[in-house]
């Protein structure tokens, strides 16, 4: 199935509500964090360009977002990928991002699933001993190589966007942590970087509560204190996240630990893979790392593993900036039918917190 028929399917789908109206996914997961792939039921979505879609989805149909990432369909820290056309000709299929707030410009995890995706449903035809297709994020065009082989999907890597660095040892206050330093970084979106030291924390023993508050705040702190700027558009101008990390930088061939914790306080399961591109762009830019070397990124939620490495420099606008190399594993966790009936007085969702 072309990518745009992919689309068109999702766009043209039944918009009332007249019991049983339904939403049908394909669920999976990368390194423990959910991928909820919408493949059919969604109303209609307009926009010429993939940022336009986006601003439509967010300001016309946020109640689909809420009604599939919300209890009680889905839960606090549930993510989302909804297929839509891309308006890119070199994409093979276009997405938008959705999780317990909004929706995200970028997710690593997310195109390392829908690369396996789209080898496995005939999106893009399956070619050994690997499959390359592109998805169009609302950051911009993410190029994605899938191992086939006898007839399976398996390891996905992807080069994101242009990563580059925005601030190093940026101080903060912090209230309840004090005066703190962080590094800001782009990898498809803008992350909040420090070690868990510098917050009282050890991740590989601190409850993930902990790690969550910590980092929250973190994230409001630097939000009120530094005004970010993307060279493509004002719309990806804004702090996604903090990844909190074990504060070991310096390349060794042991995994290093991180927690990402984004939107509304949503922690992440996966090592993050737009966050390994930003982490990657730091070390890069600190002489930590270089092309020749992989390194091994680990959950501090749930010890899954994905690489990065710098491929090569570039620039994006005034920033000098990497192009990275993130690579996990995705897993099928199954698919679903999600009513809504006109009677029921949660049919919209709701969050516990």
């Amino acid at each position: 199935m072309a990518g745009s028929e992919l689309a068109a399917t999702l766009s043209d789908s039944n918009m009332s509500e007249s019991p049983p109206f339904v939403i049908k996914t394909v669920e999976m997961h990368t390194g423990g964090e959910p991928i909820r792939i919408i493949t059919d039921g969604y109303p209609r979505i307009e926009g010429k360009t993939i940022l336009e879609k986006r601003a439509y989805v967010r300001d016309h149909l946020d109640v689909f977002r809420q009604r599939l990432m919300w209890e009680p369909r889905g839960h606090f820290d549930m993510y989302g990928a909804l297929l839509v056309e891309p308006d890119d000709e070199s994409a093979d299929i276009g997405v938008l991002f959705m999780h317990n707030e909004g929706y995200s410009t970028m997710c690593g995890h997310a195109c390392i699933g829908l690369g396996r995706y789209a080898v496995d449903k005939g999106v893009v035809p399956a070619k050994s001993p690997q499959t390359e297709l592109v998805i169009q994020c609302p950051t911009g065009p993410v190029k994605v190589w899938v191992d086939y082989q006898d007839g399976k999907s398996g390891r996905v890597r992807f080069h994101s966007v242009p990563a580059f660095v925005f601030a190093l040892d940026q101080e903060v206050d912090v209230p309840n942590y004090g005066r703190v330093k962080v590094d800001i970084a782009y990898g498809g979106a803008f992350y909040a970087f420090l070690p868990d030291s510098s917050l009282g924390l050890d991740l590989r023993t601190a409850p993930a509560e902990a790690v969550k508050t910590a980092a929250t705040a973190v994230t409001e702190a630097v939000k009120k204190a530094v005004p970010l700027r993307h060279p493509g558009h004002p719309d990806l101008a804004f702090l996604y996240g903090t990844i909190v990390t074990d504060g070991r930088d310096e390349y060794a061939p042991t995994p290093t630990v991180n927690t990402c914790v984004f939107g509304d306080a949503a922690v992440d399961r996966s090592p993050t893979g737009s966050g390994v591109t930003a982490r990657v762009a730091i070390q890069y830019r600190r002489g930590q790392i270089d092309p020749t070397r992989e390194r091994q990124f680990a959950s501090g939620a749930t010890g899954s593993v994905m690489t990065g490495r710098p491929v090569r420099e570039t620039k994006w606008g005034e920033f000098d900036a990497v192009i990275v190399e993130v690579a996990g594993h995705s897993y099928y966790t199954g698919t679903a039918e999600f009513t809504v009936e006109s009677d029921d007085p949660l049919k919209n969702g709701f969050l516990v917190k």
